[in-house]
């Protein structure tokens, strides 16, 4: 009996102490987790899973270690479990839902949101299920971006790709050649330090790529934006100068803007900035065209939750005024980031808030007439994938830049991507009259594809202009037409058009139908009051005429009507407009136009006024002078 007892209280005390060992270890892995410890951590927690101790607990947080380290396969495995659990906080069936997508399981990722809503979740206001069709939409846009190679990322992450005066800068953890490595916690890799190379560099780089000067610390740096002139680096690092980190509350590092200046060739004098707090993290930083804003993303208080976008003014003397939040369109209630202001001021940014294909999007936005942000649009593939898509930036020549992305098929964690774009082509012209060079409003332009087949048709302005955007390498047939006027056509072809040109010029000429259209008002001369007489500036407009007839149509014929205003007497009128027919008639003949050429000029006197200027009425005199005119009615045009 006793022996009995002796075996009971060895195996109670056994159990207690394998139960206080694993209570030891989930401590363990609690804390490896609240440090950002994820690799660790999850070593930790899949033990735990193991020894099949607080399997459940062990489960979502080993499922959250992989969200965190943004490893949607093994995030998805785990939260495939996490959700059977009896009374699993639905927050989980979004954690689930956004795996998914990781993988690119797009409709089981939406039944698993519509779940996460029906159990209570409020989700975002520009959650990725808005647009049910947005998946089939993105992948079949026409491609605007094309991927080009990367020759220096290395087997850690490297993001953040800048390029200034012929050179790229990068953040990277790779810190090879270095014997010893401090590594950072989260992913067990090494700190992030700041690189440069050449632009058309074709080799590694290795610790000898660290820009010099005081930029680069033990903890991390990186990414980095360098003003127009050279002068200034804003870059990213922890909360640690003067050899101290500093923590908040919590016990975390937050991360800082600063700013370094160029001197004897290296990057010094490095200065905290004022939109900084050892409470939250500012960093990102990106500058716009005239180095006048700084756009930073944050986690400040008062945002809409997680990381925000913001702004804030750079004064003259180097000094910022206060941030402003950059708004809703842009920022949701989950993470915005590593915005990017091209030369067009168009903003560029990250976001996992926003409809997209994966877990972070690189996204453009839309500006109202106003200037406000209306909208925001997914740049679609192959700029984003099923993972992280991040650090857009774009180069001065609107065609070629960096982003970065943990995608299957790179060299590491995070991989930089260099990629051209091939902006939309569109073709543009103006309609004009043949005979007068005036434009014309409202003419009908009708675009072909090779096969005769209607692609697209438009009216031209008031100024005759229109514009349609076209695809490139094709065969293309335009054609112009009004009532007024015969129709004129254009063949042309897109094709080995430079990257860099976004327009085709095609202007057409329509010559108006016979025995219908007047010449237009640059070609009716006027007269002075009682005169008959050419002056000056109806000599010319006759010499125009004069030679259209002569050299762009040696075969038109025209014919001559001249008139007179209202006032004197109707008989009176009659012969001053047969003598102001006369005199532009001798004009053209002594110039040159066979007689043939002109059926005939006739004078009208005040019968066919041009307005309501008629006897007795009381009208200015620049009325009256519309009225004393010669206009040219076109016969044959060849």
């Amino acid at each position: 009996m006793k022996l009995k007892h002796n075996i009971i209280v060895c195996l109670v005390l056994a159990l207690s102490i394998s139960s206080f060992a694993q209570q030891g270890r989930q401590k363990r892995a609690d804390t490896l987790f609240n440090k950002f410890s994820f690799v660790k951590a999850a070593k930790v927690y899949t033990e735990l899973i193991q020894k099949n101790y607080n399997r459940d607990y062990a489960t979502r947080r080993l499922a959250d270690c992989y969200a965190y380290l943004r490893d949607p396969k093994n995030a998805a495995r785990y939260y495939k479990s996490v959700v059977k659990q009896k009374n699993v906080p639905i927050q989980y069936y979004y954690s689930y839902a956004q795996a998914l997508r990781g993988i690119k399981k797009y409709k089981e990722s939406n039944i698993w949101l519509q779940r996460f809503k029906d159990s209570g979740g409020v989700v975002n206001s520009n959650d990725f299920s808005k647009d049910i069709n947005f998946i089939t939409s993105v992948f079949n846009a026409k491609k605007q971006y094309f991927l080009d190679r990367v020759r220096f990322n290395s087997k850690y992450s490297d993001f953040g790709a800048f390029e200034h005066n012929g050179k790229v800068y990068f953040a990277s953890s790779r810190d090879e050649g270095v014997s010893i490595k401090r590594l950072y916690g989260w992913n067990e890799q090494p700190f992030l330090d700041v690189y440069v190379t050449d632009v058309k560099s074709r080799r590694n780089v290795d610790h000898t790529g660290k820009i010099k000067g005081d930029v680069n610390s033990i903890y991390h740096d990186g990414p980095i934006t360098i003003t127009k002139d050279g002068k200034h680096m804003y870059f990213s690092s922890n909360n640690f100068k003067n050899d101290i980190e500093k923590k908040d509350r919590r016990g975390l590092t937050n991360m800082k803007i600063y700013r370094a200046t160029y001197k004897d060739s290296i990057w010094t004098d490095v200065e905290d900035l004022s939109i900084n707090s050892d409470d939250f993290s500012t960093q990102h930083a990106s500058l716009n065209k005239d180095d006048s804003k700084l756009y930073f993303a944050s986690d400040r208080p008062g945002g809409f939750g997680g990381s925000d976008i913001y702004v804030v003014d750079i004064n003259p003397d180097g000094s910022l005024g206060e941030p402003k939040n950059v708004g809703s369109v842009i920022n949701t209630e989950s993470a915005e980031g590593f915005p990017f202001i091209n030369q067009e001021d168009v903003l560029f940014f990250s976001s996992d808030g926003h409809t997209g294909l994966g877990l972070l999007d690189v996204f453009a936005t839309i500006k109202g007439e106003e200037g406000d942000y209306v909208d925001v649009v997914n740049l679609g593939v192959p700029i984003n994938s099923n993972k992280d898509d991040f650090s857009f930036t774009m180069n001065p020549n609107g065609i070629t830049g960096y982003f970065a992305s943990n995608r299957r098929g790179g060299r590491g964690s995070d991989d930089i991507y260099a990629y051209h774009r091939e902006p939309t082509l569109h073709v543009e012209g103006v309609v004009t009259d043949a005979i007068n060079t005036q434009p014309i409003a409202g003419a009908i332009i009708t675009l072909l594809d090779d096969k005769g087949n209607e692609i697209a048709f438009m009216e031209t302005d008031e100024n005759g202009f229109y514009q349609i955007n076209i695809d490139r390498n094709q065969d293309y047939k335009i054609i112009a037409k009004q009532d007024k006027y015969i129709e004129d056509y254009r063949e042309f072809n897109s094709k080995n058009i430079q990257t860099e040109l976004v327009t085709i010029d095609a202007n057409l000429l329509l010559n108006p139908v016979q025995d219908v259209v007047k010449l237009a008002e640059l070609n009716t001369i006027y007269f002075d009051y009682d005169r008959h007489n050419i002056r000056k500036d109806a000599a010319e407009e006759l010499d125009k005429i004069v030679s259209l007839m002569q050299n762009d149509y040696p075969e038109m014929v025209i014919r001559i009507e001249s008139h007179t205003d209202s006032r004197g007497a109707l008989s009176y009128n009659d012969k001053l407009s047969i003598d102001r027919a006369n005199s532009t008639y001798e004009y053209l003949i002594s110039n040159g136009i066979a007689p043939e050429r002109i059926t005939a000029h006739e004078g009208f006197g005040e019968r066919r006024l041009t307005n309501g200027c008629e006897d007795g009425t009381n009208c200015e005199e620049e009325e009256h002078q519309l009225n004393r005119r010669t206009q040219f009615i076109v016969i044959k045009m060849e």
